[in-house]
């Protein structure tokens, strides 16, 4: 029989982390906790940096920016996982599915965008401090940021445009909590150029950040080893380390959810994985 697509499918149905019903209650009140807690401790940042001009700045602009994609970013996710478990359903509409998909791809992507961003914002203020003001002004940010916005709007319409192309049999099973594209390219019947567009459009936009911050992060150290302050590199380090920090557990979340996607063939594994990417951006 040959497969119905995508023009009369109606559901998609979300595996979830895991099948056991003795544990969707603890998983139930874990991720409502964890949502809870990066929501209110997001709108707190937003709410102390817009409420004391002291902080003002560049990299506190990029920061506030940043809080307020990690809210949109997991409310993406969470919120249709809560529901699905207080209803005992595993259904995803096909149109909620490419929603999810959409915003996903711009919320996660914008992450990307804002932490390299702020990595030239590091190069900048410890290699060039005494441009600083001149190189990173607020209309100059505020251009990046808006820039950002619109490119990733238009990466991910196109995406979705291109995801809605695939062919799914009925009744189609995800592996996955949410609809994620790769997952989604693995259940389909779809024709292999879309595939290759979809992979190498979305690798470029990892690589492009990537190479970004460290290509800035390769000036900051050359700028350190000249320094013969310890007390300077010391403050150098301190300006730079939570940002360091964010990159490498975002990046490494990110790599373990797809590595363990195309690479391991258990989909539990890429189920946790995807969990830690989930949580990874900083609250």
């Amino acid at each position: 029989m040959e497969a119905e697509n995508h023009t009369i499918l109606s559901q998609f149905f979300l595996l979830g982390i895991s099948e056991d019903p003795e544990l969707q209650a603890f998983l139930f009140g874990l991720f409502l906790s964890v949502y809870l807690v990066t929501v209110l401790g997001n709108l707190l940042i937003i709410l102390a940096i817009s409420s004391d001009s002291h902080l003002h700045t560049p990299m506190y602009f990029f920061l506030c920016n940043l809080s307020l994609i990690d809210i949109c970013f997991i409310s993406t996710i969470i919120p249709k996982m809560l529901v699905n478990i207080l209803a005992h359903s595993k259904e995803i509409s096909y149109l909620e599915c490419l929603t999810q998909v959409y915003f996903f791809m711009i919320f996660v992507r914008m992450d990307n965008m804002l932490l390299t961003t702020m990595a030239h914002d590091r190069f900048v203020v410890i290699c060039c401090p005494l441009k600083y003001t001149v190189i990173v002004n607020s209309q100059f940010c505020v251009l990046l940021v808006l820039m950002s916005w619109i490119i990733m709007f238009w990466f991910s319409l196109i995406l979705t445009l291109l995801v809605k192309q695939l062919n799914f049999t009925t009744c189609t099973e995800i592996p996955q909590f949410f609809c994620e594209v790769v997952q989604l390219l693995k259940v389909a019947r779809s024709d292999a150029l879309i595939d290759i567009f979809l992979y190498v459009s979305t690798a470029l936009l990892v690589v492009f950040p990537v190479s970004g911050i460290l290509h800035s992060y390769s000036h900051i150290v050359s700028s350190l080893m000249k320094l013969s302050s310890s007390v300077s590199k010391y403050k150098a380090f301190f300006t730079c380390g939570s940002h360091l920090c964010v990159v490498s557990l975002f990046y490494r979340t990110g790599l373990g959810v797809y590595l363990s996607s195309a690479v391991v063939h258990s989909s539990q594994r890429s189920r946790i994985a995807s969990v830690m990417y989930t949580w990874s951006p900083p609250c």
